[in-house]
């Protein structure tokens, strides 16, 4: 008995062992690496991207490892980065900030076995996509509430590079605010930096002391809606918007809302094709419709009628009905950009290089 026990036991272990002997390894799980340009913190442009990361680990579990670089310059060290990404072992790489796009191509072309997604930028290639975000819709909606809310009449702006992205966000801002307060402008500090917390305080102060009730940024910290809320108790008309995040654990007051992003589902649909081997190019550009941006919650402190024309205007730019850059668009300088009845074409949009009328402020000289 016990012999026939033990026979019977071998042959059951020899055949386990010829089934798994047969049955193909599993798959290592695929690595994916994510390039930042600055601390990836609790709130902003970094933070939202991490987010995305995370949700897309989430969703892929087993099948993907990630790994992030954070705090890396634009330029040079961006390649270095991007390359040590590839030989440590990455099939994957998304780089998320614009200056990263030269040195992101240059690492495509040396491996080209390997897949490249870059933010924001307009190159591609057979292994390289680009993907952005309207972030502009929103832009425009917060306009529309500093229009209505606004006691000065000015708005200031606090900006990184004048590139055509922070280009639509100056402008979508103030076509919103002047679609309902046509006395309304806007004026604008370049700090010249993606992430300078000190710079950023410092310039929204001035843009303060110059008579701005209503103030935004387009820069990676929170700072801007910090100084908001430290100087709404000496201004209680002095309100902000913040961008990337919702930003109101910072502003809790002063915060009237903000434009967020979120790249979670494009982060798992993209991963997800190459896996699969069906990916065939990537050039996404989502708004509302998208979901890829939302609004940051509205304050209480925004009367009823404004919230009203607030979402009734988000429904409208979702569904196509509405168009942050309808035309008439006349620039600062008076020449008309888009005509009464046309739409701005994304071509335009990804060429903006001026301010529209109501920027009150000068553009640097390249």
């Amino acid at each position: 008995m016990n012999s026939r026990k033990t026979v019977v036991t071998t042959l059951g272990g020899l055949i386990a062992a010829s089934v798994l002997a047969a049955a193909p390894p599993a798959a290592a799980p695929t690595q994916v690496g994510f390039v930042y340009v600055s601390p990836v913190g609790d709130a902003g442009w970094t933070y939202q991207h991490d987010i995305g990361r995370k949700e897309m680990e989430k969703a892929l579990a087993g099948q993907v490892t990630t790994k992030f670089v954070e705090n890396v310059p634009e330029g040079a060290d961006a390649e270095r980065v991007v390359r040590g990404l590839i030989t440590g072992g990455a099939k994957i790489v998304f780089t998320t900030s614009f200056g990263y796009m030269n040195p992101t191509e240059k690492v495509a072309k040396a491996f080209p076995d390997k897949f490249f997604f870059h933010a924001t930028g307009y190159k591609t290639g057979p292994n390289m996509g680009i993907y952005n975000a309207r972030f502009y819709e929103g832009r425009y909606l917060n306009g529309v509430i500093a229009g209505k809310m606004t006691k000065s009449n000015i708005a200031g702006y606090v900006a990184a590079f004048p590139i055509p992205e922070v280009m639509q966000g100056i402008n979508a801002f103030t076509q919103g605010m002047r679609s309902v307060n046509p006395k309304a402008e806007v004026r604008v500090i370049w700090v010249n930096s993606w992430f300078d917390p000190g710079k950023e305080r410092e310039a929204a102060l001035t843009l303060i002391s110059q008579g701005a009730d209503m103030i935004t940024h387009h820069t990676d910290s929170t700072a801007i809606v910090q100084a908001a809320e430290e100087k709404h108790k000496e201004n209680k008309n002095l309100y902000a918007f913040s961008y990337h995040s919702d930003m109101s654990k910072y502003g809790p007051t002063a915060q009237l809302s903000g434009t967020t992003h979120h790249w979670g589902a494009f982060y798992t649909k993209t991963v997800k094709e190459v896996l699969a081997g069906t990916w065939k190019g990537t050039n996404v550009w989502g708004g509302f419709k998208e979901g890829m941006i939302k609004l940051a919650p509205l304050n209480k402190a925004i009367p009823a009628d404004v919230k009203a024309l607030v979402e009734k205007e988000e429904k409208a730019i979702a569904a196509g009905k509405l168009h942050p850059f309808a035309g008439p668009v006349v620039a600062q300088d008076g020449k008309e950009k888009v005509a009464k009845g046309k739409n701005m074409t994304d071509a335009e949009l990804g060429a903006m290089d001026y301010y529209v009328q109501g920027v009150a402020s000068t553009l640097p000289k390249k």
